[in-house]
């Protein structure tokens, strides 16, 4: 599962804004075959004198941290590829807008993950693409 969490200024996304956003993230992972239950993107609002880049409070700034637990990229290059592939993603929804943005990733590990208590099925299963089908978890 894919979980975004997006730290903005107040205003900064409008809720059709927010669900663009959330729509763009969603399918660049759907494209790879996850599910779209899978994805869940988690907006909070801080205020500027909470906010500090630099030891500065800031009305400019979004900050994103991503957790990726459904997949995993060990392959440096394949590191690079999505790292490149979801600044420009998020390019529109931030530095395009005139936002100075930063984000990371996380990689948790799969096998201290679990959905409605099922453990996910293995990558590329049958299994998971009965997940794909139905849009939830289903026991296998």
């Amino acid at each position: 599962m894919p979980l975004w969490h997006v730290y903005h200024p107040p205003g900064a996304y409008t809720p059709e804004q927010k669900r663009r956003l959330s729509g763009d993230i969603t399918g660049f992972y759907t494209r790879v075959g996850l599910p779209e239950f899978y994805v869940m993107t988690l907006f909070h609002e801080v205020a500027a004198d909470s906010f500090h880049v630099g030891g500065e409070p800031t009305g400019t700034a979004v900050r994103i941290t991503v957790e990726h637990i459904a997949r995993h990229n060990a392959d440096p290059q394949a590191r690079r590829h999505t790292r490149e592939a979801l600044a420009a993603l998020l390019a529109p929804h931030t530095t395009g807008r005139g936002l100075y943005c930063e984000f990371h990733i996380d990689e948790t590990p799969q096998d201290l993950w679990m959905t409605d208590g099922i453990a996910p099925p293995p990558s590329g299963s049958e299994a998971e693409r009965l997940w794909v089908r139905e849009n939830r978890p289903v026991p296998y």
